[in-house]
């Protein structure tokens, strides 16, 4: 029986996690929603908290305050219709690639398509009889990554996939990910810290920086919603808009900001890339983050996001 289709894959309210009863605290207050059918990059610098938010929506830790639902449920009902690749990618040693694709079977039984997961070992040119132990860290990632396709969920989490890979493999790994996401309308949910690996793949962004979502939603509206701006340091005035940074080099300022209303026509304009834009923010994590205001249907009314002057609503119901 098919699943009944959901608007937002993952869906955070409030969502945090501590570790220790006096220890710091890995997320802090991120609410988000990511449409189904999205490619998400998650990016941010190692220790954000990137790890700790996919572990919360693959169900293998759970929330000390607020909530995530996964496919319109809990992380744990969720588990079946969702793929997970950790980043030290665990896999038993001892097995062939053959054993562990047939472990794979064996674990998702009614979900299991070994064409799809044999045709990602193929790929890599990985001789069945191979023993895990014996595969570089390249090869294992491949053979993590068949697992986690050869369920085909519904929801895909990947950490830090590229990591092990040289640029070929990567090119190949992302091509793979990209034909499934078309053909099964998977929802792919990769972590980084390097931007430019995801930028040319991904259509939706979650920025997360010291424990909390600075930046969620589509990259062309988030792009769109901010500019980069050149003009005389005498003359021009920011008041209004909201600043995510600024400096003033002699008589020149520059600043990349959320426009509120229309800019001067003296000044020059444009629109940032989007490590432009993803830089631009964590190099000043006092600026006013942009994440969805909360729908209607849960709060009554919607806000404006972070504290800044522009709202955002990352996609439609599907």
């Amino acid at each position: 029986m098919t699943s009944r289709p959901t608007p937002y894959a993952l869906r955070a309210t409030a969502l945090g996690k501590r570790f220790g009863r006096r220890g710091a605290w890995a997320l802090r207050d991120c609410s988000f929603r990511l449409p189904a059918g999205r490619v998400c990059a998650v990016v941010g610098p190692n220790g954000a908290g990137k790890s700790t938010l996919l572990a919360l929506a693959a169900g293998l830790t759970t929330p000390s305050e607020g909530e995530v639902i996964v496919l319109g449920t809990d992380p744990a009902s969720a588990r079946a219709r969702v793929g997970y690749v950790a980043q030290d990618k665990p896999l038993y040693p001892q097995l062939t690639v053959a054993e562990t694709l047939r472990l794979g079977a064996d674990l998702n039984p009614g979900h299991w398509d070994p064409s799809v997961a044999e045709a990602v070992v193929r790929a890599g040119e990985l001789a069945p009889g191979s023993r895990i132990r014996s595969l570089s860290g390249g090869q294992r990632t491949r053979v993590a990554l068949a697992l986690a396709l050869g369920k085909r969920p519904e929801l895909l989490l990947l950490d830090e996939p590229m990591a092990d890979l040289d640029p070929l493999a990567r090119h190949e790994l992302m091509g793979t990910l990209m034909a499934q996401a078309a053909q099964y309308g998977t929802t792919i949910v990769m972590s980084s810290h390097v931007v430019a690996e995801l930028e040319d793949s991904c259509d939706h962004l979650l920025l997360v920086g010291g424990g909390r979502v600075r930046l969620a939603g589509e990259i062309d509206e988030l792009t769109e919603a901010h500019a980069r701006v050149s003009a005389s340091a005498e003359t021009a005035d920011l008041t209004g808009h909201t600043v995510v940074e600024s400096r003033t080099t002699g008589r020149q300022l520059t600043a990349l900001i959320r426009p509120d209303g229309p800019l001067p026509a003296e000044w020059r304009t444009a629109s940032p890339t989007l490590e432009e834009l993803v830089l631009a923010y964590l190099r000043n994590p006092r600026a006013a983050s942009l994440t969805p205001a909360e729908p209607a249907d849960r709060a009554g009314t919607t806000t404006k996001a972070g504290t800044g002057n522009a709202t955002a609503d990352t996609g439609a119901a599907a």
